[in-house]
């Protein structure tokens, strides 16, 4: 079994979803990131999932926007956000990490050898968020080749007919964004999510993780009850941008809001 699987298994055996947590490689430094990723493993989270800063982050609301810009001032480039991932390996050699990123930063590096300083580096995953499966070929050969899985997206607008394409093209897991829009903390969980997570399963046996609005325990449990995985981003993020003019605090409050976010995804 690959990592993402038995992070998936893991969780499954303790009768709870797995937690996914989103932070931008490199926000607001180096360091601090590596510390920050560390204060999350150290607390629970079974998936991490590295967004890699671009300057152009169309699926993202300000949060994310705001930290890929805090990590590209701060110097984070391609290299930069593979270093990160070989350091967070030292510390974290069973978590598995899934690269959140578009396809202009793997296009433009070359896909065989980007894939393949990917996987290299430690990375076990990849979903490529502007990249439909239609349009995947190339990714999906070198994903392959390389023993890296591949993550797409379900939206709340994705007809049924599409649901098993997406549903072959996938060999990690599943990612059902629950909101139309982008990336950023909401007040409620979306009402359809049960059925969502449904429709999606009739299609593929993989794991189908929740994601886009998530940000308290409550949220965590109403999504943790139906799918295999809870995604939170933007309210962890905000931990970062709420300390940032005392960054040694970063990692003790990521690691206090993670314990907390956590222990909503016990069922």
């Amino acid at each position: 079994m690959d990592r993402i699987a038995q992070a998936f298994a893991r969780a499954r055996a303790a009768n709870r979803a797995a937690f996914v947590a989103y932070l931008c490689a490199g926000d607001p430094d180096f360091d601090t990131s590596l510390a920050a990723c560390r204060a999350l493993i150290e607390n629970g989270v079974d998936v991490l999932e590295l967004g890699v800063p671009f300057s152009d982050p169309l699926a993202d609301g300000l949060t994310n926007q705001l930290a890929a810009q805090r990590s590209l001032a701060g110097g984070m480039t391609a290299a930069r956000v593979f270093e990160l991932v070989r350091r967070i390996r030292e510390f974290a050699p069973d978590t598995p990490i899934v690269f959140y990123t578009y396809y202009n930063l793997v296009f433009s590096n070359g896909v065989d050898a980007y894939v393949q300083a990917a996987k290299e580096a430690g990375v076990d995953g990849m979903l490529t968020l502007d990249l439909p499966p239609e349009e995947a070929a190339d990714v999906q050969a070198a994903c392959a080749s390389n023993g890296i899985k591949t993550v797409f997206i379900v939206a709340p607008t994705t007809p049924e007919a599409r649901l098993a394409i997406i549903g072959k093209a996938a060999t990690g897991f599943i990612y059902y964004v629950s909101r139309e829009g982008v990336t950023g903390v909401r007040d409620s969980v979306a009402a359809n999510v049960p059925e969502a997570i449904a429709a999606i399963k009739r299609h593929t046996a993989l794991p189908v993780v929740v994601g886009f609005g998530i940000g308290k325990r409550e949220h965590v449990a109403e999504v943790a009850a139906h799918a295999d995985g809870v995604v939170v981003g933007s309210a962890l993020v905000n931990v970062i941008r709420d300390h940032l003019s005392e960054r040694a605090k970063i990692a003790p409050a990521l690691a206090a809001k993670a314990a907390d976010l956590v222990a909503g995804t016990q069922r």
